[in-house]
C-alpha cells in the first residue's frame, strides 16, 4: 500500500520481544554504553556501572568525575524540578578508547581525561543550550550539530575535534536558509560514514550521507515531515529511524541499503531517542501534544528485521506544565550495547520521573544486526 511516492508500507511480523525489569536506580540519568558499561549522570557528576545479562542490578556505581557549573547551576540541580526547569545536567555523552569522557552540558562542551576527577570545559556553545547528542568515530574523531532556535535561519555548523574533545573547528557549515538546525550526528560502522538529521520545514528536513572528512555530503532523503527524525539506527542491511514532528502522524522508517524507504510502525507520537540491544531495536517517543499526536503516555515501541513493532512500556505525563518542566520523555543512551540489557531514563511522567531503569530483553542476539 502506498503511503507517497518512493514510501511503501510493510506488514508487521509477529513480535515476540519481551522485557523484564532488573532494577531502577532513582535520580540516574543513563547517558552512554561501552560494552557492558553504563554511564550514567546524577546532576552534574558521572558514573559508571558494570552490567550484564544475568544481574538483577549493578554491583556498584562508580563516580569517575564532576563538572562544577555557575553556582546557581549548583543550586537548581538540587532540586528534580527546578533541575528539569533549568534543563540542568548532562544531556550527552561519548567515551572514547583511551578512556577520556567528552559531555555536553548546558552551555559547554566538556571533557573528562582518563584518570581525572574533574572536567574542564573545551569549549562554550554560544548559540543554543546544547547539542543533542555527540557522535564519535572508531578512530576517536567527534562531532556533534548546533541546536539553537534559528528564526532567522542563519548558517548552522557541524563541529569536530580530532584530539579527544581539547579543541573543536568547524567541519561542515549549512548555508543561511537551507536548515532550521541539527537534530543528530550517527556514525554507520558498515559504510563508516556519518547520517546528519537536520529540521524543521519543508525541505529543511533531510537526511544526509557524509563522509567522515566531509568531502562529500549527499542528500538522501528530504522535503518533508517523514524525514523530520532526530533518531536513527543503522544496522548491517538498513537503517532505521523515527520521525519528531507535532505536525502529523509519526512513524518507524526502514531505509535499506539501496535507497528504498519503507513505513515499518505507526508511533504515538514524536520520537528523538533510539536503540539497539542485540539484534532488537527500540524507540522512545515523548508526549509533545498537537493536533496530530494527542497520546498522553511515554512509550517505548521494540522490534526489528526478524519481529514486528509493537508499543511495549508506557509512562503517563505528571501534572507540570510542559512548556517549563519539559515534555515527558524517555532517554534511550547513544554507545554500543553489549549488556544485553535495555536501559531507559525517563522525564516528567508519573512515578518514574528523573529515574533510570533496566530492562532484561529476552529474544535478542549478540551478534550484528
Amino acid at each position: 500500500m502506498p503511503l507517497e511516492t518512493g514510501i511503501t508500507v510493510l506488514a508487521e511480523q509477529e513480535n515476540q520481544i519481551v522485557l523484564e525489569q532488573v532494577g531502577r536506580f532513582p535520580g540516574l540519568r543513563a547517558l552512554y554504553w561501552q560494552g557492558t558499561k553504563l554511564y550514567a549522570s546524577r546532576r552534574y557528576s558521572l558514573l559508571c556501572g558494570e552490567l550484564n545479562r544475568t544481574q538483577t542490578g549493578v554491583a556498584r556505581w562508580e563516580e569517575l568525575g564532576v563538572y562544577r557549573p555557575a553556582l546557581w547551576r549548583r543550586a537548581s540541580a538540587g532540586s528534580s524540578w527546578t533541575a528539569r526547569l533549568c534543563r540542568d545536567g548532562f544531556h550527552a555523552l561519548a567515551v572514547l578508547s583511551s578512556g577520556a569522557v567528552v559531555g555536553a552540558v548546558p552551555g559547554a562542551i566538556i571533557v573528562l581525561p582518563n584518570g581525572a576527577k574533574e572536567f574542564t570545559l573545551t569549549h562554550r556553545i554560544t548559540r543554543g543550550t546544547r547539542p543533542l547528542h555527540i557522535a564519535k568515530t572508531p578512530d576517536d574523531r567527534l562531532f556533534w550539530g548546533e541546536y539553537f532556535d534559528n528564526s532567522r535561519r542563519e548558517e548552522v555548523h557541524i563541529y569536530r575535534s580530532c584530539d579527544e574533545g581539547n579543541s573543536w573547528d568547524i567541519a561542515y557549515s549549512f548555508a543561511p536558509g537551507s536548515i532550521r538546525h541539527v537534530h543528530n550526528i550517527v556514525h554507520d560502522r558498515w559504510e563508516d560514514c556519518l547520517w546528519i538529521l537536520t529540521g524543521d520545514y519543508g525541505d529543511e528536513c533531510r537526511i544526509l550521507r557524509a563522509s567522515l572528512d566531509f568531502k562529500q555530503v549527499d542528500t538522501v532523503l528530504a522535503g518533508n515531515q517523514h524525514v523530520r527524525a532526530a533518531a536513527m539506527l543503522p544496522a548491517k542491511n538498513t537503517l532505521y529511524f523515527a520521525s519528531d514532528t507535532p505536525l502529523q502522524a509519526n512513524h518507524i522508517f526502514r531505509l535499506d541499503r539501496s535507497g528504498a524507504l519503507a513505513q515499518v510502525a505507526d508511533l504515538s507520537g514524536s520520537s528523538i531517542y533510539g536503540c539497539a540491544v542485540g539484534d532488537t531495536m527500540f524507540f522512545s517517543t515523548m508526549v509533545e501534544p498537537s493536533a496530530a499526536n494527542t497520546d498522553d503516555h511515554v512509550r517505548i515501541y521494540g522490534g526489528g528485521e526478524h519481529c514486528g513493532w509493537k508499543p511495549m512500556l508506557a509512562w503517563k505525563k505528571d501534572f507540570l506544565p510542559m512548556r517549563y518542566f519539559q515534555y515527558g520523555n524517555a532517554i534511550l543512551p547513544d554507545g554500543e550495547n553489549g549488556s544485553g540489557l535495555l536501559a531507559i531514563t525517563t522525564t516528567a511522567v508519573e512515578k518514574d520521573d528523573l529515574a533510570t531503569t533496566l530492562w532484561r530483553v529476552a529474544g535478542t542476539k549478540s551478534g550484528d544486526l
